[in-house]
């Protein structure tokens, strides 16, 4: 059995390795809260190990930013960051490689004016959008991992003495990412070459629509002329491969941003915008949520609904079975980077552009033409259960099943 020490080693390995796969002479970007400074300055090591030129950290501040939220004037949230814009923006189109290390508390924002958290999040969208499409589009390769801060860990495992809480989640994440195996990077690539064969068979069957069934959801999903089934493994566009987030159980794609009808029901929390969001319910028609209800967050989910025009189509459809790793060890992680892989999931907001054939190639307005939605956001939530059951409708009109129960038929 590997100690805490070299699991941390393995973990940092696999996000420079696995996730970002950083290249000699490359840059790399790292993100992360001063809360995770023991894993990035491994992750620094790691990096400058495996050849890298420059790491640059950018360091924020849970206690700084809520205390913003509650004492700046409300002008503070409407100043468009051009500075933090252009340097992402010219980093990553000469190629540098960005990682970003979560550890927030789901609860962060709990008790803000809903209107400051929207109009930071919207001018910090619009100002940050061309450095969102070169990350979208895969022309600079992205990762995610995640770091356990002890407000995560208490909200996660609430019932556990505190002294004991960081490391029962630090012992979940180690297992979730295998970096508890003596060759993670062997099993990754394992479990990678099971998600592009689950990709292969979808991608030659060609579904026109999906129709999901689950307690509190029937919902019809048109795909888009040309759609890829994709998993977080890619490649950019200097043809370097690389992990978008670490763990990942997905398959996805992205629906005809007109093509969605019928009603979905949520089967897991969303964290989003330092609130939680639980129990909703959504309504679509023609592609738009035209209705919906929470029984926890309702106002937090109007605002995300009204982010801008796109952020009420859906941009992306991911299949995850119930039978995954994260799901069968029964944790709510009140973070997408893991609730997302236990559990089939729809995400409000943008579709990525290389989900469609030639997608990275063409212009905003081609890719509209094709039905891919455009948005500020792109926000995961969890609507998958051991219940859902999942169609896939060929051109003829014809049903065969993709899901049962929850699991792949």
């Amino acid at each position: 059995m590997l100690d805490f020490k070299q699991k941390l080693e393995n973990y940092a390995l696999l996000a420079v390795k696995i996730g970002v796969n950083i290249q000699p002479g490359q840059t790399l970007v790292l993100n992360a809260d001063i809360a995770a400074a023991e894993l990035v300055r491994l992750v620094v090591r790691k990096a400058y190990e495996e050849g890298a030129k420059w790491v640059k950290v950018n360091y924020t501040d849970e206690i700084v930013t809520r205390t913003r939220y509650d004492l700046a004037p409300s002008d503070s949230f409407l100043m468009p960051p051009k500075w933090q814009a252009d340097e992402l923006e010219d980093l990553a189109r000469n190629g540098a490689a960005v990682l970003t290390i979560i550890s927030a508390n789901p609860d962060l924002l709990n008790g803000v004016e809903p209107a400051r958290i929207t109009d930071n999040q919207r001018i910090t969208g619009q100002t940050l959008a061309p450095y969102r499409e070169l990350l979208m589009g895969n022309h600079a390769s992205w990762s995610g991992i995640a770091f356990p801060s002890p407000a995560w860990a208490a909200k996660v495992f609430p019932e556990a003495p505190q002294e004991q809480q960081v490391d029962l989640l630090w012992d979940a994440i180690f297992k979730a990412v295998r970096a508890d195996l003596e060759d993670p990077i062997e099993a990754w690539h394992r479990h990678l070459d099971g998600l592009k064969a689950r990709c292969a068979v979808l991608n030659e069957r060609r579904y026109r629509k999906l129709h999901y069934t689950a307690p509190g959801t029937d919902l019809t999903i048109e795909l888009p002329e040309g759609h890829i089934w994709c998993q977080a493994g890619a490649v950019n566009s200097r043809g370097i491969p690389f992990l978008a987030n670490i763990p990942t159980e997905e398959v996805f794609t992205a629906p005809l941003k007109t093509g969605v009808n019928g009603t979905v029901r949520s089967t897991k929390p969303l964290s989003y915008g330092g609130n939680i969001i639980d129990g909703f319910t959504l309504t679509l028609e023609n592609g738009k949520v035209t209705g919906f209800t929470a029984e926890q967050g309702q106002e937090t989910l109007a605002s995300l609904l009204a982010m801008d025009e796109g952020s009420a189509y859906i941009g992306e459809v991911a299949l995850v079975p119930y039978q995954s790793p994260i799901s069968e060890s029964g944790i709510l992680y009140f973070t997408t980077l893991y609730d997302e892989n236990a559990s089939c999931h729809l995400a409000l907001g943008a579709a990525y552009a290389f989900t469609l054939e030639e997608g990275i190639t063409m212009t905003k307005e081609q890719l509209a033409e094709r039905g891919m939605n455009q948005s500020l956001t792109h926000v995961d939530f969890m609507m998958g259960s051991s219940e859902m059951n999942i169609d896939g409708i060929t051109d003829d009109g014809t049903a065969e099943p993709i899901f049962r129960g929850g699991n792949w038929a």
